[in-house]
């Protein structure tokens, strides 16, 4: 068998290649790598075929990075969320590993990052681990996504999904449509007030986000493509809840979520999540993402809030192995994991303090 690669360059093609493999996910959609365009990274779009029977594909981004303070710059590699393929097919995984590890030399990149979208209890073979250590590659310290995430299959009936929740959930959900909460589709007139939520809630929940702009092409430029639904809860015409839905390959993720402390008491998060699950029914999605668990779901974790809130849906979890390194330079790929966590409390401060203005800006206009 004679598995040949070449370089996708148009957008349809690609996506429509990726609908023939497993673990399809939006962030390797040709809209994603536009989208991280804009902000230093170069997209390349490679298929792995036998014939015209496709057997993996990898968007993998590059940009070139300099540490501050120092006179050192060198590029990174990263293939989010993929590469896609069956990794039971060892000659494949074999082949499409191997070419990224020349691609990532080629680029002149110190590592090649990648975060299967696969799981460690049914997708991954014994001796896979094996295999990734032999050929050099390493579970890696920088997390880009989340590890894991809870996934609601939605073939079941609007009743069963709303029978499978937790009482307390569905009580929630009545309570909020009961006391006059209501729930529309956004579209891109709501990018201003969706940021403004964002930002309220980064600052209550203490958490940085980028500035608005970022914001501005990651939800506008999904929504422009179809491929992300807005929706705000509002109670009297007055936005209390929002959230933004991206949708690709049958796969519905809940991405960003956003609230206000006035009306919190009247559930409208609840509600919204619901209308989602509902409309990703409705469009043909066959699974619900929440996008995120904590790797420890115990009450001490910063996330267990937010777990608990998304395992009343009644998901199941998908436990990825995380990201892999595969590293060309190894002094300079120590440097910057050592380095990194440090540019990145930086970069986390100096974020809040942007947020804080921005917001306090929005609220005065």
């Amino acid at each position: 068998m004679k598995i040949q690669s070449r370089t996708i360059v148009d957008k349809g093609e690609w996506n429509m290649l990726l609908q023939q493999l497993p673990t399809q996910h939006v962030l390797q959609s040709w809209q994603w790598g536009t989208f991280k365009a804009k902000y230093g990274w170069s997209a390349e779009h490679i298929v792995w075929q036998v014939s015209e029977n496709t057997l993996g594909a990898a968007q993998v981004l590059t940009r070139t990075v300099r540490l501050p303070f120092l006179p050192v710059r060198f590029s990174i590699s990263y293939c989010p969320k993929g590469p896609l393929l069956d990794w039971d097919n060892e000659p494949v995984r074999e082949q499409i590993l191997a070419d990224l590890e020349t691609l990532c030399s080629r680029n002149g990149s110190i590592f090649i990052k990648i975060d299967p979208n696969i799981s460690i209890e049914s997708d991954i073979p014994g001796a896979l681990p094996v295999f990734f250590k032999t050929r050099g590659w390493r579970p890696s310290d920088e997390q880009i996504q989340f590890r894991n995430t809870l996934l609601v299959d939605l073939s079941p009936s609007e009743n069963e999904l709303l029978a499978n929740m937790k009482q307390k959930t569905r009580y929630n959900i009545r309570l909020a449509d009961r006391k006059g909460v209501s729930v529309r589709s956004g579209d891109l007139s709501d990018l201003d007030l969706l940021y403004t939520m964002y930002a309220e809630t980064a600052l209550r929940d203490g958490f940085a986000i980028r500035h608005h702009e970022y914001y501005q092409d990651a939800w506008g430029s999904f929504i422009q493509e179809g491929l992300a639904q807005p929706f705000i809860a509002e109670v009297g015409g007055e936005p209390v809840a929002a959230a933004i839905l991206f949708h690709f390959a049958g796969t519905a993720l809940y991405m960003y979520g956003m609230s206000r402390e006035r009306h919190r008491k009247l559930m409208p998060t609840y509600l919204v999540q619901w209308e989602m699950i509902r409309w990703a029914k409705q469009h043909g999605c066959h699974t619900y993402d929440f996008w995120g668990a904590p790797d420890n779901a115990e009450p001490e974790n910063p996330m267990w809030g937010v777990y608990r809130f998304k395992v009343g849906f009644n998901p199941v979890p998908l436990n990825t192995p995380g990201a892999i390194d595969y590293t060309v330079r190894p002094v300079l790929y120590r440097l910057y994991t050592r380095i990194l966590p440090a540019i990145l409390n930086i970069w986390r401060r100096i974020g809040r303090r942007a947020t804080s203005r921005d917001l306090s800006n929005a609220l005065a206009d």
